[in-house]
C-alpha cells in the first residue's frame, strides 16, 4: 500500500506496495468461487480465455517462463519439505518462494516474467528505515495541518510521528517497484518466519510490476484520496488473490501456518482514525476487484489497472463511472496568511470519502461522541464502520459508505500558516443540496461536541483549548457547496475569507442572526440556508496525499515527502503492507476498551 495516506515508508524502503495484512488468516475457508482457479488436471472451472497451468510432468527445471503454475522447476501442486516453526535459512526462503511463485501463477492465470527477490528485515530495523524524519519542515507542518482538519491528530500531537507509529508496528512486507524485490518484516531477535499470506500478496505485487509497471505515474494518486483510490486497484487485486489462494489451502493444498505473532505494532497506541484510513483500499479494493472478475474476468482487471480508480468513492461504492464535481477555490486570505504552494496540489490536499468517513466515525471510537447517527448511541456509530453488507474471508472488511459522506463529489484542504498560527480553509463539493447538507449538519455536530456551547448559524464558532482541536470555526453552505474554515481566534477566520458571511461569536445571536440584524437563511440543519460562498476548493491535478501511504510513488499527508517537497510521505517507490494480525488484533483490543469503557 502506499503511504502517503498515500503511506511514506521511508529513506530506505523508497515507495513499496506494502500489506497491510490487517485481519488476514492463512488457511481459513474461502468464498465459494474464490479457489476457482484452472488447472490442467481440470480442477475447478475455467474462464473463457484463460491459461491453463502446466502438469507437473510439464514442469522442470530450465523450462522458460511461459508456463503457468511452475517456477524453477516447482509445480503448485508440490509442498515444501522443511519445517518452518523454528524460522527459515537461505535455502528454504528460496523454496517456498518458488512454490509460491507457482502458486500465484496458478491462482492468477498468467505467468512470472522473472525471479522476484525475497529478503527479511526485523521490525525495529523497519521502523528506523521508514521514519519520516526527512520531511520538509514545511511539509511536516502542512501534514499536520490536514490531519487536524479531519480531527484525528490533535492540536499538540505530531501527525508524522503518528503515520510512522501505524507503519512501523503494523506493516508486514512490502514490494519495491524501484528495486524489484520483495521485503518481508519479521520480528526482533528471531530467526524469520513467513507468513505464507503475505509472500502471496507481495508477490502479486512483483507480478504486477512486470505487466504494468508500477513506477508508471498513472499508480501515484497526486492526492490522498487520489492514492488511495489507486491503491483500491493495487491492493484489491493482491487481495483478491490471497483470497483465491487461502481457498486453495483450505481445499487441496498443502500450506505452511501464518507465525502466531509478528511480533510489532503496539497494539491499541495506533491512532486508529489513521489506521483505518489507510486500510480502506485493502477491503473495498478486493470486493471492487472481485466484482470486476465476475462480470468481466481478468480481463476486467487488467483494464482496471491500466485505468485506475480515481477517487475512494469510485471504489467504495464499485462504480467506475463515479462523477466529481467541480470544486474552485479563490485564496482571498490577508493580514499575512499564506498557504503552502509547493506541498500537495499547489497548497491543497484532497481528502476524499473514506477519509470523510473515518473522520467522523473517528469521533465515537476516540472521543465517545456520537456524530454520524446523533440519535443513535455512541456503541452503535462505532459499529457501523464494522458493519459492512459483503464479506471477505481472509480479512475483517470495514464499512466505509455512510449517507453523511456518500454524496462527496470533490473536496481540497488548504493548510495556511501565519508566523507561528496555523489554519485551514477546506472547500467541499456535493452531489446534491441533501447531501451538502447532512455533511454540514455532521460536521456542526462534531464541532459542538467538542465545544462547550451551542452551535449559532452565521457566526464563527470557538472550541476551547481543553479540547484537542482548539479554535474557531466557520461552517458556511451554499446549494451543493460546503466550506469550512479554521483559525486559532475568531478575528483569524475572517482573515482568512473575508467575504464570509460569518459573524464574530459576540456580534451574532444565539437565533443565528449574522451581526448586523439579519438572518443569515442559514438553517441549523442546513437543508435550505446558504452560506454566502463555500464553492472555493480546487480539485488539484498533482501533489500528494496525506495519509501516509503511497506505495510506489508520489506523496500525501501520512507523514513523509519522500524529497521533501511534495506532502504524503512515501518511501519512493515502496508500499507497506500492513501486519494481518497485528492491525486487527489492536483494533479488537481498542474496541474492547471502548466497550467496558461505555458500559
Amino acid at each position: 500500500m502506499r503511504r502517503v495516506l498515500t503511506p511514506s515508508t521511508a529513506t530506505a524502503v523508497v515507495a513499496a506496495v506494502a500489506l497491510l495484512c490487517v485481519a488476514c488468516t492463512a488457511g481459513v475457508a474461502a468464498a465459494p468461487d474464490a479457489g476457482a482457479a484452472p488447472s490442467a488436471s481440470g480442477s475447478g472451472p475455467t474462464e473463457p480465455g484463460a491459461t491453463l497451468s502446466a502438469s507437473a510432468d510439464e514442469c522442470d527445471t530450465g523450462d522458460g517462463t511461459e508456463l503457468v503454475g511452475c517456477w524453477n522447476g516447482t509445480h503448485y501442486e508440490e509442498s515444501v519439505d522443511f519445517e518452518e516453526t523454528d524460522g527459515l535459512n537461505e535455502s528454504q526462503l528460496s523454496a517456498l518462494t518458488d512454490l509460491t511463485m507457482a502458486r500465484v501463477e496458478h491462482v492468477r492465470e498468467r505467468p512470472f516474467k522473472e525471479d522476484v527477490p525475497v529478503e527479511t528485515v526485523t521490525r525495529s530495523e523497519y521502523a528506523n528505515d521508514t521514519a519520516s524524519g526527512n520531511s520538509s519542515e514545511a511539509f511536516r507542518r502542512w501534514n499536520d495541518g490536514v490531519w487536524e482538519a479531519l480531527f484525528v491528530v490533535g492540536d499538540d500531537t505530531n501527525a508524522n510521528d503518528e503515520i510512522d507509529s501505524v507503519f512501523g508496528g503494523a506493516v508486514s512486507g512490502f514490494y519495491s517497484p524501484s528495486q524489484d524485490r520483495i521485503v518481508i518484516v519479521v520480528p526482533d531477535g528471531e530467526s524469520p518466519d513467513i507468513d505464507p499470506s503475505t509472500l502471496a500478496h507481495e508477490l502479486l505485487h512483483a507480478m504486477q510490476d512486470q505487466y504494468h509497471d508500477l513506477t508508471d505515474p498513472r499508480y501515484v494518486g497526486a492526492t490522498q484520496d487520489g492514492d488511495l483510490a489507486v491503491d483500491g486497484i493495487i491492493e484489491g487485486e493482491a487481495v483478491h488473490v490471497e483470497e483465491r489462494y487461502a481457498a486453495r489451502c483450505a481445499d487441496n493444498w498443502t500450506c505452511a501456518e501464518a507465525p502466531e505473532s509478528d511480533g510489532g505494532g503496539g497494539g491499541a497506541d495506533f491512532n486508529f482514525g489513521i489506521l483505518q484510513t489507510v486500510l480502506q483500499p485493502y477491503g473495498d479494493g478486493a470486493l471492487y476487484v472481485r466484482e470486476l472478475r465476475d462480470e468481466g474476468g481478468w480481463a476486467a482487471v487488467n483494464a482496471t489497472m491500466n485505468d485506475p480508480p480515481e477517487s475512494t468513492a469510485e471504489v467504495i461504492h464499485r462504480n467506475p463511472d463515479y462523477e466529481e464535481g467541480n470544486v474552485t477555490f479563490e485564496d482571498t486570505a490577508t493580514d499575512g496568511w499564506e498557504t503552502y504552494p509547493d506541498q500537495g496540489v499547489e497548497g491543497a490536499e484532497t481528502a476524499g470519502e473514506a477519509s470523510m468517513f473515518v473522520m467522523f466515525w473517528y469521533q465515537s471510537l476516540e472521543y465517545d461522541h456520537a456524530v454520524l447517527e446523533p440519535d443513535a448511541t455512541v456503541r452503535q456509530n462505532v459499529q457501523i464502520h464494522l458493519d459492512a453488507e459483503a464479506e471477505l474471508e481472509t480479512r475483517q472488511v470495514y464499512n466505509y459508505a455512510h449517507p453523511v459522506t456518500a454524496g462527496w463529489a470533490g473536496d481540497e484542504l488548504y493548510p495556511y500558516q501565519n508566523g507561528d498560527r496555523d489554519g485551514y480553509v477546506w472547500a467541499t463539493e456535493w452531489q446534491t443540496e441533501d447531501d451538502a447538507a447532512a455533511f454540514r449538519d455532521a460536521y456542526v455536530r462534531m464541532l459542538t461536541a467538542h465545544g462547550d456551547g451551542e452551535y449559532a448559524d452565521g457566526t464563527v464558532y470557538e472550541i476551547g483549548s481543553e479540547s484537542d482541536f482548539p479554535g474557531a470555526y466557520g461552517v458556511e453552505r451554499d446549494g451543493t457547496s460546503v466550506t469550512v474554515t479554521h483559525a486559532p481566534s475568531p478575528e483569524g477566520v475572517l482573515e482568512l475569507r473575508p467575504d464570509a458571511d460569518l459573524a464574530l461569536p459576540d456580534a451574532g445571536g444565539s437565533d443565528g442572526a449574522n451581526g448586523d440584524g439579519t438572518d443569515d437563511g442559514n438553517t441549523t440543519d442546513g437543508s435550505d440556508g446558504t452560506d454566502g460562498s463555500g464553492s472555493d476548493g480546487t480539485d488539484g491535478d498533482g501533489g500528494s496525499g496525506s495519509d501516509g501511504t503511497d506505495g510506489d510513488g508520489g506523496s500525501g499527508s501520512d507523514g513523509t515527502d519522500g524529497d521533501g517537497e511534495n506532502g504524503g510521505g512515501d518511501t519512493g517507490d515502496s508500499t507497506p503492507g500492513f501486519g494481518v494480525a497485528t492491525a486487527l488484533v489492536a483494533l479488537a483490543a481498542a474496541l474492547g476498551l471502548f466497550a467496558r469503557r461505555s458500559t
